[in-house]
């Protein structure tokens, strides 16, 4: 492997673990343990934990920390409460995404924003940019990335398994709420948020404590889980991920995640929404074959969309899809290595998320 990718501070545990590892957004990272199908029925009938300590995270804080964050996100910030966080974007001035991104309220004038992997220095150098128009006002931004470790654990019986190694009440943290804790002894920041459908736990902690909690998570029979598993969960929840459903030169609204937009003032509102909304996101059904990103979706011998993300969903046991197609539903055909199958429209999610 490349000497040039960056690694996470799990990266010795993964490899005494057997992980298969792989370059991604310009880490090197596990792609499976035991295998995929294996590592997604883990954490859909039980619990699995991921390493996503490649994740970006900024703190931003002062006095005008809340003022700075609604000017330059769609979603309405002045909702959300210290103890609770926010799915939301972070546009760009031409009607597309810098990234999607998820913001967690610690206190009245500190937010914990979490970045995609890819793009922390687009980000990291985006906010700056944009903050330049708060100079003097109370408003300072730090990229803790490279000190913070994150482990995702997620499954049906992630709140039990924890339970086990902390103190804390875990029945009293709400879906989206994040609080102080200790697991296994360490001070961690633990929120009930994730990307995989399920219900579970984002543990931040110091980078050099990662190693240890992670083992004693591991310890409880949590399975190991790698990117493979993260990208079929998050596929058949119907989680868009940026670079694939999300990209610069895209609105994010021919998605069906328009409800991230408030009626409220924002520096790039009238550029959101005034970019085109065809094509649109649309879920698949491909017959018989998988059809991965890149595909070709026909109507009849037209030619009106192309395949985001793809895969063969364990949990349905067959190929699905998301694709951005023009026009109206009607019959589909996706081409797969040379050949077109028919694909059935369907609504998203593939797979029902968590009720918790």
């Amino acid at each position: 492997m490349d000497s040039s990718w960056q690694r996470t501070p799990l990266y010795a545990a993964h490899l005494r673990s057997g992980a298969r590892m792989v370059p991604f957004g310009g880490w090197e990272m596990p792609l499976h343990y035991q295998g995929i199908l294996a590592e997604h029925r883990s954490v859909r009938e039980r619990a699995g934990v991921f390493d996503v300590s490649h994740m970006g995270e900024f703190l931003l804080s002062g006095p005008a920390a809340l003022e700075f964050l609604q000017w330059i996100t769609p979603n309405d910030l002045a909702r959300l409460r210290p103890g609770r966080a926010q799915y939301n974007w972070l546009p760009n001035a031409q009607g597309g995404l810098v990234d999607d991104v998820y913001i967690y309220c610690l206190a009245e004038d500190s937010y914990l924003m979490v970045v995609n992997a890819a793009n922390i220095r687009a980000d990291w150098d985006h906010l700056n940019g944009l903050a330049e128009g708060f100079a003097g006002r109370g408003l300072t931004l730090q990229d803790l990335s490279a000190a913070t470790a994150l482990l995702a654990v997620q499954g049906p019986r992630a709140a039990s398994s924890l339970q086990e190694i902390t103190d804390t009440d875990l029945s009293a943290v709400r879906k989206n709420g994040v609080i102080q804790a200790a697991v296994a002894g360490w001070p961690v920041r633990l929120a009930r948020t994730g990307y995989t459908g399920e219900d579970g736990f984002e543990l931040f902690c110091p980078a050099e404590s990662a190693e240890a909690l992670w083992a004693a998570i591991c310890v409880l029979g949590v399975t190991p889980a790698g990117l493979g598993a993260r990208d079929t969960l998050r596929l058949e929840a119907g989680f868009p991920l940026y670079g694939h459903e999300f990209r610069p030169d895209r609105s994010p609204l021919t998605t069906h995640y328009g409800w991230v937009v408030k009626d409220k003032p924002w520096y790039a509102r009238e550029a959101l929404l005034a970019a085109p909304r065809e094509p649109h996101l649309v879920g698949l059904l491909p017959q018989g074959a998988i059809a991965r990103e890149g595909s070709s979706v026909y109507r009849g011998d037209e030619l009106v969309g192309e395949v985001s993300s793809g895969t063969q969903s364990p949990s349905l046991g067959r190929p699905i899809a998301m694709a951005f197609v023009r026009g109206e539903a009607g019959p589909l055909e996706v081409e797969v290595r040379g050949r077109r199958v028919p694909a059935q429209l369907v609504r998203l999610p593939f797979w029902p998320p968590s009720p918790h």
